[in-house]
């Protein structure tokens, strides 16, 4: 038994516990007829033909009884070993029929833990995923719910004839069919980066990373100076592998959220290489963010300002975007806070 505990191998257990049940079958029974044979023998006296038809007697008997022992054996041995596959099949099928499953415990240490384990860490993604999908339809339901209402009241009202069509009631109804138009290019572009495929097709060239920055800048150059007295900007020159409309329009989401929730008047803009990445950083003190809560900004539809309409507060996926971007240039951006002083931080690496 020491020997089938320390076997990891499912096979090699299966087959050493078959060999074991048939060197039991083997021992018991041989060992039995011997013993009878020479108790038959020297005890009995039974010779000849009575001898024979005994033994052959006694042989059926314990040939039974060893196969019940040795069957009873290999059924309790089997069944733990199969066990896991068990709870496995019932936790798919649950997968199968839309239930979230509980966990497989795991009561092995050989191939089936290693399974049970990756079985595990699949079931719980799909159901973060099928949260997430959720989730997103339920926010983008949110966000179109507001303009479609508005839309189908005007035009509603106009084929009522309880108002008349003029100018300011047309351009009101091309905004919201242009936010619902924005929203949708918006949710295609996240899309659209979140596909590997589609952007292993997107243009990657070297480009200088420090020139991208700059013109990013240039772009919000009046936008900027109106909220900030104090701008510093410093980056150094480096030449990184990506593409440069999709890093645009990273460093165009992340400066109009500055813009959007800013309530200093210092801004700094740094780029420098460290450890073969091209480290940049946004610092500015902003609108109150819990630490806890960082990471959440680079969710799809999450705002600082839940009850910002989509009007004011945009359609809260610039920054899911920008770390989709980043995320396919092999890159990382996060955010680094204290409360009101905030630090966006993308790392790219030099591929």
């Amino acid at each position: 038994m020491w020997v089938y505990r320390k076997l990891s191998n499912v096979l090699s257990r299966l087959v050493a516990l078959n060999s074991l049940v048939i060197l039991l079958v083997i021992l018991l029974a041989g060992l039995s007829v011997k013993d009878y044979a020479c108790f038959l023998v020297n005890s009995e006296k039974v010779v000849g033909q009575d001898f024979v038809d005994t033994l052959n007697r006694f042989l059926w008997i314990v040939s039974t009884l060893a196969f019940l022992t040795a069957g009873l054996f290999h059924y309790f041995s089997v069944k733990k070993i199969v066990g896991p596959i068990k709870h496995l099949s019932k936790a798919a099928k649950e997968i199968k029929e839309g239930i979230p499953p509980s966990k497989v415990p795991i009561s092995t240490s050989d191939e089936l833990q290693e399974l049970i384990e990756n079985f595990n860490s699949m079931s719980e993604t799909l159901y973060s995923v099928q949260e997430q999908r959720e989730e997103m339809l339920r926010d983008i339901a949110h966000e179109l719910r507001t303009p479609l209402t508005n839309i189908n009241g005007y035009l509603e009202a106009l084929q009522n004839q309880v108002i008349e069509g003029d100018p300011e009631l047309f351009r009101s109804l091309l905004e919201e069919s242009r936010r619902i138009t924005r929203i949708v290019e918006l949710i295609t572009e996240l899309n659209s980066w979140n596909n590997r495929i589609y952007f292993l097709e997107k243009s990657f060239e070297q480009i200088e990373i420090n020139n991208v920055i700059t013109e990013a800048l240039t772009a919000f150059h009046l936008k900027l100076h109106n909220q900030f007295t104090d701008i510093h900007i410093h980056t150094e020159n480096a030449s990184i592998l990506g593409n440069k409309d999709g890093l645009m329009q990273v460093f165009t989401n992340l400066l109009q959220n500055i813009l959007d929730y800013n309530t200093g008047e210092k801004l700094e803009v740094n780029g420098e290489i460290r450890n073969h990445h091209y480290v940049i950083t946004f610092i500015h003190t902003g609108q109150v963010i819990d630490p806890e809560k960082k990471n959440l900004i680079f969710e799809r539809f999450y705002r600082l300002e839940q009850s910002r309409s989509t009007k004011s507060g945009g359609a809260g996926l610039g920054l899911a975007i920008a770390k989709s971007i980043i995320e396919a240039h092999k890159g990382d951006i996060g955010l680094k806070t204290d409360g009101t002083r905030h630090t966006f931080l993308i790392n790219l690496p030099f591929l």
